[in-house]
């Protein structure tokens, strides 16, 4: 009996551990479709099931924030200079042009070390296979786990209607920016029709990453449940999902990798958060007189 109760003591705070590590990074706009000349704060959040809270507000962790327009030369760049550890970093953009723009946050290197027990739960968790598979083939499954962490988030803002703005605005949310890891959509979800296909490239160093395993999450209306599923990436690091409803959608993957020998005395590996934000199409007008 007592061991049972031990057993599932221990498979409770290792579920609740393993929650609490596998948070989600993302920028969330309070709209993601504007009209031109509209000023709005981009909200940093980290949480469960596209429910957020705020992330950190200081500017030393903050190694790139910018916002790219819809044809080159548009850029907004918010990121500090020279930043102190009591900085603040500013969110607010505006978005002046017709057309998609894209923001996009990486931030600095932060620090963990989790119980051996603890750290394989984890990387079982995200399907960090590689990090998985060099801790059993070297025996370092019981060994505490020391990483080092970052983000890469990147959001998709519509100004204007994406139908009457010429498609030649709408490059900017294809293009590769070159994060560390980076979710690139092939297509502009906002010119996309409900229940069409969207694909996605998962980058890594801008190499396509080969059975990424990536989240996808869609908040329903109406406080309905957010809808969640997990997809592994084909061979050329592509992901297909259809948009069936207004969203937002939200995207997010994860890597692990060997830690880069400046940091060896700190961390073994370094995993790399990479997520995507953007709204789906909109909702259906409903017709005069029909039953809700």
């Amino acid at each position: 009996m007592h061991s049972s109760i031990k057993l599932l003591t221990i498979s409770i705070f290792l579920s609740a551990s393993t929650a609490a590590l596998a948070r989600e990074f993302w920028l969330e706009a309070s709209r993601f479709r504007l009209q031109p000349g509209q000023t709005i704060h981009i909200r940093t959040l980290v949480g469960e099931n596209f429910k957020g809270e705020p992330w950190t507000n200081k500017a030393a962790k903050i190694l790139r924030l910018v916002r790219h327009g819809p044809i080159p030369g548009d850029s907004t760049d918010l990121t500090p200079v020279s930043p102190a550890e009591t900085d603040t970093f500013r969110t607010a953009f505006t978005f002046a042009r017709p057309g998609t723009h894209v923001l996009l946050l990486q931030s600095t290197n932060s620090f963990i070390e989790l119980p051996g027990e603890q750290f394989t739960a984890y990387l079982r968790e995200e399907g960090l296979d590689y990090a998985l598979k060099r801790r059993q083939e070297n025996d370092e499954t019981a060994t505490p786990g020391r990483e080092t962490y970052r983000r890469c988030a990147k959001a998709l803002v519509q100004v204007g209607e994406a139908t009457v703005v010429a498609a030649a605005t709408d490059s900017a949310c294809r293009k590769v920016y070159g994060l560390p890891l980076e979710l690139v959509p092939e297509q502009n979800p906002y010119r996309l029709a409900a229940d069409k296909a969207l694909t996605v490239r998962v980058l890594q160093a801008g190499r396509p990453v080969r059975g990424a395993t990536v989240q996808i999450w869609q908040r329903q209306p109406d406080g309905l449940p957010t809808t969640h599923f997990t997809v592994r990436a084909n061979q050329n690091g592509r992901v297909l999902l259809r948009l069936s409803g207004p969203g937002p959608y939200l995207l997010g993957t994860v890597s692990m990798t060997a830690a880069p020998a400046n940091l060896r005395d700190r961390a073994d590996w370094q995993s790399t958060w990479a997520s995507l934000t953007f709204a789906g199409p909109p909702a259906p007008a409903r017709r005069p007189g029909a039953k809700h």
